[in-house]
């Protein structure tokens, strides 16, 4: 173990959050457990060697929307109902087979959230974001709207092609030119790389604003689908690894496992990318602390969105063995992610076992870069502060009132019926609560300080000895749920199994729109099931700016929430439509927790 060095005389160091998307625990070298990954990284490895390894990691959610919320708001996905991708639409049921309906939830962060780019801006950071954004249209929720300075939003390197198994090394992606030497001399040799307009971009960042301090946030597109590269060299150099002929077609890869050589491709991608950054700031001097490299005075923090996406339609991408499950899942295959930091303080060549979560960055990078907030702002923010644990694994993560953190939890009321769960990970333990009949499900992660049963393969729950561990972290977490405001899913009464009861739910018979007060208001039918709760959608057109939709100038409809007014005795429901609203439709939950949704009217 090396020696750290000292932050005394270091003016504002500059922080980097390097952010890969759906890049899985077992998909580096960085936790290969069991069989040996043959996706090649050795710059993350070499990453980890100048710092710390966190072996258990988590993201704040399984998907990749609400874990970036969460990184850039420091508050829990749940806390801020951004819990999910394309959020902001009707409730309804994902397909005819589903008996629950995710509930309404937000599709951007409230612009009145303090970001960690808008605390380390006023605190005199050039604040950068490169790549991906997926947390709100670019058009009115825009990087530039949360507190950065500078935004470069396409795709890069992974630009998507129908015709992957031939689209090389064209005349969009150049070989790119080096000007670093490599980070990591361990890296597949004799390779050159397309041209990737996000590492250039970042880098080019890094080199423009190293006068004053700089926080980017390099948030990769890979290794996301659509599974893809542009290196012909890199493709066949996976091709003859894993003894597999090269792709004649496009044709998706079904083989079993971590057998996918595009996918192989786009990992080692990314770690070249890593490298440039890393050899950048190796031979960088920093102009505001003489005699120093920027790798001396950057922290970097390394991690992925959430859990690898183990297929997409009949294409295998990896597998996350020995984790159970992938993205959108709360199994540990959903939600464990590498983790790496690096820093001026942080000690070398170090793993630290302990549970952390993304949503510690915020104040961890607060404190690193002595920015201060204020305390309604800091009341705010989920995570907790793991600067003394950089300086020194064997301390432990504590709070501000040095009580040491006792558990991480998740809330995904999303997907199919038995993914939309509530999760907690407390000690040894972790405990699922299917929202769909609100059972629990508990496994045994670890025991005495080893692994025991990570896999999540034997449910403990119905054993007498555990019922008091299900008990205590069942309470933990209906606490957490509550604490953050959890909005659970709703039952569906068009599935065939809610039949009888559904001849009760709520039935709308007649509408009204008063033009001059702009006020709605239905009228319900009198004896059936009363409402426990009810709210009005009111209609805004805009176009999707976070993913490739935009370039084709696709409209896509969402929705505002807003509240309404229940008349029991009158059997109403009224509300307000602000203008420029010209359609909304009421929503209505009953006693029952059955949702329905009255017509879509016009307000003109």
């Amino acid at each position: 173990m090396q020696a750290i060095q000292s932050n005394n005389t270091i003016n504002k160091p500059n922080i980097i959050i390097f952010y890969v998307d759906d890049l899985g625990w077992q998909d580096s070298e960085l936790n290969d457990v069991d069989e040996p990954t043959p996706w090649e990284t050795p710059n993350m490895v070499a990453l980890a060697k100048r710092g710390m390894n966190f072996s258990q990691a988590y993201s704040s959610a399984p998907t990749c929307a609400p874990s970036r919320g969460g990184l850039i708001s420091g508050q829990h996905p749940a806390k801020t109902n951004f819990t999910h991708v394309s959020g902001a639409g009707i409730p309804k049921a994902i397909n005819k087979r589903s008996q629950l309906i995710a509930p309404y939830f937000n599709d951007h962060l409230s612009p009145k959230t303090l970001t960690l780019a808008e605390a380390l801006k006023a605190n005199g950071y050039k604040t950068g974001h490169v790549g991906k954004w997926h947390m709100g249209s670019y058009a009115s929720n825009s990087p530039a709207a949360y507190g950065f300075d500078f935004s470069f939003e396409k795709r890069g390197a992974h630009t998507g092609s129908k015709a992957r198994h031939k689209d090389f090394d064209n005349k969009q992606f150049p070989l790119s030119k080096e000007k670093y030497p490599p980070f990591s001399k361990k890296h597949p040799q004799g390779i050159s790389y397309p041209l990737d307009l996000v590492t250039e971009n970042a880098l080019n960042f890094v080199t423009e604003n190293k006068q004053q301090p700089f926080f980017l946030y390099l948030a990769h597109w890979m290794v996301h689908v659509p599974i893809v590269t542009k290196n012909k060299a890199l493709l066949e150099y996976y091709t003859d690894k894993l003894g597999i002929p090269f792709p004649q077609n496009a044709d998706p890869i079904t083989t079993e496992g971590q057998t996918n050589p595009y996918y192989g491709a786009m990992v080692t991608t990314v770690d070249w990318s890593l490298g440039r950054l890393m050899s950048l700031l190796e031979t960088t001097d920093d102009p505001r602390n003489p005699g120093k490299k920027l790798i001396e005075t950057t922290y970097i923090f390394f991690s992925s969105d959430n859990g690898g996406a183990e297929r997409h339609a009949t294409e295998i991408i990896t597998d996350n063995l020995p984790l159970d499950k992938g993205k959108k899942h709360t199994e540990e295959g959903g939600v464990r992610v590498p983790m790496v930091v690096t820093g001026p303080t942080v000690t070398q060549d170090v793993t630290y076992d302990g549970m952390v979560n993304q949503l510690d960055y915020y104040p961890t990078i607060l404190e690193l870069t002595d920015t201060k907030i204020s305390q309604q702002d800091s009341d705010k923010l989920s995570g907790l502060n793991l600067s003394a644990v950089l300086k020194d694994k064997n301390k432990q993560v504590t709070d501000q009132n040095g009580e040491v953190r006792k558990n991480l939890f998740w809330h995904f009321p999303h997907n199919l019926d038995d993914s939309m769960r509530g999760a907690i990970r407390q000690g040894d333990y972790k405990l699922h609560k299917y929202y769909l009949d609100n059972h629990y499900s508990l496994y045994r992660l670890y025991k005495d300080g080893k692994r025991f049963d990570i896999e999540e393969k034997n449910d403990l729950a119905a054993l007498p000895e555990y019922a008091q561990v299900v008990k205590e972290l069942a309470t933990n977490l209906e606490q957490l749920l509550a604490e953050n405001n959890a909005i659970y899913p709703n039952l569906n009464p068009e599935h065939e199994d809610n039949i009888a009861t559904r001849k009760a739910v709520p039935v709308v018979v007649s509408s009204t729109f008063n033009k001059t007060r702009r006020m709605a208001e239905i009228t319900l039918t009198k004896g059936k099931t009363p409402l426990k709760e009810a709210y009005i959608l009111v209609e805004i057109a805009k176009t999707k700016g976070s993913d490739k939709r935009e370039k084709r100038g696709k409209l896509v409809v969402t929705y505002k929430k807003l509240p309404v007014e229940i008349d029991s005795n009158k059997m109403t429901v009224s509300g307000h439509v602000p203008e420029g609203h010209d359609a909304y439709l009421f929503v209505l939950i009953d006693e029952n927790n059955f949702l329905v949704k009255s017509d879509k009217y016009k307000s003109l």
